[in-house]
């Protein structure tokens, strides 16, 4: 079966704000404050909660070892962040409609995302779409995370697909990445963060709005 796989951060959702929101948590039990914004640190928030703790801790100008104090508040982070995941996301114009298009035409769709499972799970259904997906492999469901090509083909499988019939949909050069190891077709989104910037990335496809999806999808792999 052809199959889909999507990003979820940056992708099919704008995460960030409560990503920075997770992460100014932290650097306010650290006495700092908002350290973040969402309108400069969209594009880290997006890389994950690692990224923006560094981010901050350089910003502040952190003496200690920032590696440490990274690992000491990745675990306050995720906390802050389940416990209030979706406050500010949402759904990017088009997404739900082009997966239903995809679904409608035969496709297999899944998720593949370097987000912990678990928040990714509740993420999804508490935006209602999670039962929209065939798959959802989460940073923590295998030994090993994007762009190891490992995730990618374990959300085709679990989607019922044919990795050999199979394309990423993402935003950033991890995707770009996971897609090359896999020897699968890469659509990198241009309305993210990353904006046009991806282009540089040389993806198989990139779009700027989700009415673009279906074709692009038809003419990579059928």
């Amino acid at each position: 079966m052809r199959t889909v796989i999507f990003d979820l951060d940056g992708t099919l959702a704008d995460t960030s704000g409560d990503l920075i929101a997770a992460a100014n948590a932290c650097f306010a039990d650290m006495g700092e404050g908002a350290v973040l914004e969402l309108a400069t640190d969209a594009g880290t928030a997006l890389r994950g909660g690692k990224a923006m703790l560094r981010l901050g801790l350089v910003r502040i100008g952190h003496t200690g070892d920032i590696d440490a104090q990274i690992e000491r508040y990745y675990p306050v982070l995720l906390e802050a962040y389940g416990a209030a995941i979706n406050v500010h996301t949402v759904l990017y114009p088009g997404a739900m409609e082009a997966v239903a298009r995809l679904s409608r035409d035969g496709y297999a769709v899944g998720i593949c995302t370097n987000k912990p499972a678990g928040l990714a799970e509740t993420l999804m259904t508490q935006l209602g779409v999670r039962d929209a997906f065939a798959s959802l492999i989460g940073a923590d469901t295998l030994t090993v995370r994007k762009p190891d090509a490992a995730p990618l083909v374990e959300a085709v499988r679990r989607a019922g697909g044919d990795p050999r019939r199979a394309l990423l949909v993402g935003d950033t050069v991890t995707d770009r990445e996971t897609a090359r190891a896999a020897g699968v077709p890469s659509v990198l989104v241009t309305f993210g963060p990353g904006g046009d910037d991806v282009a540089a990335l040389e993806p198989e496809a990139l779009i700027g709005h989700y009415d673009e999806l279906s074709g692009v999808v038809q003419r990579l792999i059928g």
